[in-house]
């Protein structure tokens, strides 16, 4: 089946299977942006005990989600990855240590005499809830706005420094957060985790108390997420792009290129602005008609809109991860993808991945059969 297709079909399917995961992780950031509503939320102990038992059920899709990602990324743009993990190590760095602090708080800030303390517990889920989102969101906007690297595929004859691609900035990933459209696309996907965060606890705590309260942050979290979200999109749109010749591969400057992109793959436009009103569809009806049917349509519309994006970046000769420091170093599907053979062979395994959407949703399911009460967790020794 996947043999009669073109290597440059099979970069093309694999962009779309990393565009779609990188969707499906944006999604599950609601645990992320739950952590940061807690203090706001909750006035005592058994409240901040339900709102965290909440998302508790549920932090391992996240983390699960961003692995699978990355290993896929790996897989199929091996360059992107060493360039990008290997160059800009302090953001993915900060990245890992903020999930580890995740892991680490959600198994002993109930514990009887941790040594650290709950509140410091609680301290490191915020810490999680507000950086992951932000720096990764910054990460995704280099793929728009580029980064400070070099590639020199003749490094591997090398012997003594085989090393193909170097970051040639010192802060190596941390200058990408003075960047303001990178900075407006963080701080849209952190705000966003926050909306998708309240929307879940109306779905999933059963105290009419909490729900007020939870809908009351809502609404503010979703004012500011779109003032970010509008920001990146206009940034974005109006942006000279990173253009790649269809004849010599040559990457050049293009106006409007992400625009053109839209109006060139109408079908993916189509996708955004669908996304966009399922997402603000979701936000009217937990805003003001406190449904717990609002996640699913704010959620739908979250991988839809993202999905998009992310094809907007790789798809009609676009370079989907350009360098400031050398144009002709960017990074497309083309030059950064493995091989045919590979690609080949490892689409075989992406039919997984609707089994990798099959167990979030078998997950969610089993985890939400009941709704999250006071009267529950005060009696469960097991919880978090």
């Amino acid at each position: 089946m996947f043999e009669t297709l073109s290597h440059l079909e099979l970069q093309q399917y694999w962009w779309m299977i990393i565009s779609l995961l990188g969707s499906l992780f944006v999604l599950m950031t609601f645990v992320q942006g739950g952590q940061t509503l807690v203090s706001q939320i909750a006035k005592n102990q058994t409240e901040r005990k339900v709102l965290f038992n909440s998302v508790g059920r549920k932090w391992d899709l996240t983390f699960t989600t961003l692995v699978t990602f990355g290993g896929a990324f790996f897989a199929s743009f091996p360059l992107f990855y060493s360039t990008s993990f290997g160059g800009a190590y302090w953001v993915w760095m900060i990245i890992l240590f903020s999930f580890i602090i995740q892991a680490v708080s959600y198994e002993y800030r109930t514990k009887t005499n941790n040594f650290l303390g709950e509140k410091t517990y609680n301290t490191f889920l915020f810490i999680n809830g507000l950086l992951a989102p932000i720096l990764i969101g910054v990460a995704v906007g280099t793929f728009f706005t580029g980064s400070e690297f070099s590639v020199d595929k003749l490094q591997l004859t090398n012997i003594n420094d085989p090393v193909i691609s170097r970051w040639e900035g010192a802060a190596h990933g941390l200058e990408a957060v003075l960047n303001i459209t990178n900075l407006a696309l963080g701080l849209a996907v952190f705000t966003l985790s926050r909306v998708l965060g309240a929307l879940y606890f109306i779905n999933n705590i059963d105290d009419e108390t909490l729900v007020e309260r939870i809908v009351k942050q809502l609404k503010r979290c979703s004012f500011a997420f779109l003032i970010f979200f509008l920001t990146f999109v206009a940034l974005l749109l109006t942006k000279k792009g990173f253009a790649v010749d269809t004849v010599n591969q040559e990457v050049y400057l293009e106006n409007y290129k992400y625009f053109h992109n839209f109006l060139h793959m109408p079908i993916v436009l189509i996708i955004f602005l669908l996304g966009v009103v399922f997402v603000l569809i979701g936000i009217y009806l937990g805003a003001f008609k406190k449904s717990i049917k609002a996640i699913w349509y704010a959620g739908i519309g979250t991988v839809a809109s993202v999905f998009s994006i992310f094809l907007i970046a790789g798809l009609n000769n676009t370079a989907f991860y350009p360098s400031t420091f050398d144009i002709q170093n960017s990074l497309t599907i083309q030059n950064a993808s493995s091989s045919k053979y590979t690609l080949t062979a490892m689409s075989y395994v992406s039919l997984i991945v609707p089994f990798v959407i099959l167990y979030i949703w078998y997950a969610w399911k089993s985890l939400n059969k009941k709704k999250v009460s006071k009267k529950d967790i005060e009696g469960d020794d097991m919880a978090y």
